[in-house]
């Protein structure tokens, strides 16, 4: 007999669709309450069909689909618009800013595994790179929070091979005496593969290590404070991290994020 199927309810945001046939689409969707999905829109691509806009590219939708048990590919019965993602506001870049993070979360996710907070930080993220502002920081945050929860965030305090506490990165910029400026100019050793710093003994003999200031590092354990503080990244620093993330995501994912080279268009 056939397995049974339950219809259910999600709130989603559309990370991909494509072609199924000459009326129908397969979407993929990031839903708060059931993960990454893979669905079947029947007849959304008939000029009068259920879904309306509610499939548009980083849309914001209510959702009902059909959860078959046994293949991979849902069906969805019902989308609603909830919010569409206003390229007109974005603009070039914060659309790419946008497609990059969609793509990110596409490729670190599994299907079927919930992640609200992830869901959350995808939809905070995609409102605030439509207001044209400050989107190289918005963006770091965003890579940053994806990693830790996802399970990949970096160790910044301790040595990631002996766990030995790294000591300067804690020294930042606070005072404005010298000494403290050159301690914070120091740079510390981060390991690609291991994902975090290592202590000058455990750096001898590792491959894939590149080392970075500690003040950006600093930086970064600013970007995971869960807090609503703007974190302001100077150019310097920002150009540091953004090649530290590069490196480090492209170890992760064995290959380049698809939208990697659109980073380089994006203004602060």
């Amino acid at each position: 007999g056939t397995a049974p199927m339950s219809a259910e309810q999600a709130t989603a945001l559309v990370l991909r669709t494509y072609d199924f046939s000459e009326s129908s689409l397969v979407v993929t969707l990031f839903t708060r309450e059931f993960g990454k999905i893979r669905a079947l829109a029947k007849g959304a691509k008939r000029p009068k069909n259920p879904f309306d806009f509610a499939l548009d590219l980083l849309a914001l939708c209510r959702i009902v689909f059909l959860h078959k048990s046994t293949e991979a590919l849902h069906l969805l019965t019902e989308a609603k618009l909830l919010r569409r993602f206003r390229v007109e506001r974005s603009g070039l870049e914060g659309w790419y800013a946008a497609l990059y993070a969609s793509d990110l979360v596409n490729a670190m996710t599994h299907d079927e595994d919930a992640q609200p907070m992830l869901f959350d930080l995808l939809e905070d993220s995609l409102n605030r790179f439509q207001t044209r502002t400050r989107l190289k920081d918005h963006l770091l945050r965003f890579e940053w929070r994806l990693l830790s929860l996802t399970g990949h965030g970096p160790s910044l305090d301790a040595c990631v091979s002996c766990g030995e506490e790294i000591k300067n990165i804690a020294a930042t910029t606070q005072n404005s005496d010298d000494t403290q400026r050159k301690t914070s100019r120091s740079e510390v050793f981060f390991a690609l593969t291991e994902g975090g710093v290592l202590c000058p003994r455990c750096r001898a003999g590792k491959r894939a290590v590149v080392s970075v200031h500690a003040e950006a590092l600093a930086t970064l354990r600013l970007l995971g404070e869960d807090s609503d503080k703007e974190v302001h990244i100077p150019p310097s620093i920002y150009g540091e991290l953004r090649g530290l993330l590069n490196q480090y995501l492209c170890h992760l994912l064995g290959q380049r994020p698809r939208m990697h080279d659109y980073l380089g268009y994006l203004a602060g």
